[in-house]
């Protein structure tokens, strides 16, 4: 009995194709049992804002940071006139310095 030519193994599709699918549709399934563990077993909660308040950390009402007040914010600002200064870097310590006796312009 002679097979097709699609399911001879000459094919070209049989060698390269068909194991790309079965890797891709494979690999996807065996990844799903991994990536469900990181959150069973994850370990991170939240802080209510009382406790924040316990450590000393003070948050501003929900109320009052929204995107409109923020914008408000911005536009008060003068983005416009600035001057790029470069940060001090950990080896150089004089750096800071430097940037503080330059003269402005």
């Amino acid at each position: 009995m002679k097979y097709p030519t699609f399911l001879s193994f000459k094919s070209p599709f049989l060698r390269h194709g068909v194991p790309v699918f079965i890797l891709c549709l494979g690999g996807s399934f065996g990844l799903k049992a991994f990536t469900s563990l990181r959150y069973e077993y994850s370990t991170k909660s939240t802080v209510s804002r009382e406790q924040l308040e316990q450590e000393g950390i003070i948050l501003k009402p929900p109320e009052e940071v929204t995107i409109e007040a923020q914008y408000e914010e911005l536009k008060k600002m003068d983005i416009d006139n600035w001057e790029n200064i470069r940060g001090p870097r950990p080896w150089e310590e004089e750096t800071m310095i430097n940037n503080k006796e330059r003269p402005k312009k």
